[in-house]
């Protein structure tokens, strides 16, 4: 399977990435064919709302940044992995904009399944970016929920939790 991690984490070593690389790590071990695009690395503006991509642009976004290198694999795509911190309730802005301009493609092509990675501070403040999961993924893009992944505190880098990682990336 074709997984795309965008992971909105702007710390390489952080506790998102950590999450990221032990999903990654299990998922290799059934020969799934996996890119990790680290969209806080990318220059990707928002979503401008000038319709191009559905009018004159036939599905390609008027802007020319990095998303243009994003747009093939995403077509090829058939899981998504989101993967942010929590800042203020909702995904970082930089994973936030990615996701803004998935728009341009409407639905990707092969797109079947998905899965939310979160880490934070503390419990009980990842609504927002749930909420986005559920509506614009889960039920406006009619995907299979492959899960959702959460950790704060101590619970982040520990071992059990990136085991938990790792065997749902083994698991699919």
């Amino acid at each position: 399977m074709k997984i795309l991690i965008l992971n909105g984490s702007p710390h390489t070593h952080g506790n998102t990435t950590a999450m990221v690389e032990a999903f990654v790590e299990g998922a290799e071990k059934n020969s799934h064919d996996i890119t990790v695009v680290n969209v806080c690395s990318k220059h990707i503006g928002g979503c401008l709302g000038c319709e191009y991509c559905h009018t004159k642009g036939a599905g390609k976004c008027v802007q020319q940044d990095d998303m243009q290198e994003i747009y093939p694999i995403l077509d090829e795509t058939e899981m998504i992995v989101l993967a942010s911190p929590v800042y203020y309730h909702s995904f970082t802005g930089q994973l936030q904009c990615a996701i803004n301009r998935i728009y341009a493609l409407d639905k990707p092509k092969h797109l079947k399944k998905a899965a939310l990675i979160l880490s934070s501070g503390s419990d009980g403040v990842y609504g927002g970016a749930v909420y986005e999961y559920q509506n614009s993924f889960l039920y406006y893009l009619k995907l299979e929920d492959m899960g959702i992944y959460t950790a704060y505190g101590k619970q982040n880098k520990s071992e059990k939790k990136l085991n938990e990682l790792r065997e749902f990336g083994q698991s699919l």
